[in-house]
């Protein structure tokens, strides 16, 4: 039987994933787009099972457009069903208009961004927020956030990514590399006497392919961090406050 990886509701997806074999079949909820695109590059599945819901959403239909836009994927046969795994008859054509580019976002809960904050110690806690529920969705707003011009590289576990503003509290990150809310990081922030390095949650997540180029665009907030070192980087570094 064919390897299938099943995207839907959450209380769809029993009915869905019968439809493949136990053991070669990977089931998804709709809320997390991220991690389906993710198994289903690496995976290259035979069949795709899309709930026929969750097909015409803002990111289910990117979605499939991304993997029909895949060479690699070719092969993979995409199938819109209902919610209880029967073939609907229509095809996998997604609505979006040709060229946008895929953004599904996935947002960690305030308890849930707590929860990865108190789970590390930190050595600052001054500079650790009290709270994440002062947080909005596309990252901190307790503080001024500082525009960095384009091409200021750091690294985020080791791996590089592009850093899009900064404040006291947190970063927004551009990476090539995959990262998801509820997920701790450490982010190096380059000096070329003494770097910044500074543990974080991701807060919310969101994946991106503009010009066919995939990465994700994500918020941090920082369990700890050298207040010192931030105002000297913001102050050497950013475009306006």
């Amino acid at each position: 039987m064919p390897s299938t990886t099943v995207i839907g509701p959450a209380e769809h997806l029993s009915s869905l994933a019968a439809r493949g074999v136990e053991d070669q079949t990977r089931a998804f909820e709709n809320t997390d787009a991220l991690g389906a695109l993710e198994a289903i590059t690496e995976e290259r599945p035979d069949v795709v099972l899309i709930e026929h819901g969750f097909s015409d959403s803002s990111s289910g239909a990117p979605l499939i457009k991304r993997i029909k836009a895949d060479a690699t994927l070719a092969a993979c046969n995409i199938r819109v069903v209902g919610s209880d795994g029967r073939d609907t008859g229509r095809g996998a054509t997604p609505s979006t208009a040709p060229g946008l580019p895929i953004s599904a976002r996935a947002v960690a809960s305030p308890a849930a961004v707590a929860a990865a904050l108190s789970s590390a110690p930190s050595t600052a806690p001054t500079s650790a927020p009290t709270t994440a529920a002062k947080l909005d969705q596309r990252g901190t707003r307790r503080a001024p956030r500082a525009v960095m011009p384009e091409g200021i590289d750091v690294q985020i576990d080791g791996n590089p990514a592009t850093l899009v503003n900064l404040s006291r509290f947190g970063a927004q990150v551009v990476s090539p590399t995959s990262l998801k809310p509820r997920q701790r990081v450490r982010l190096l922030l380059p000096d070329p006497t003494q770097p910044a390095r500074c543990r974080a949650a991701v807060v919310w997540a969101e994946f991106e392919i503009p010009k066919g180029l995939a990465r994700y665009r994500a918020g941090l907030q920082f369990v700890d961090a050298d207040q010192t070192l931030l105002a000297r980087f913001i102050q050497t570094h950013a475009t306006k406050t």
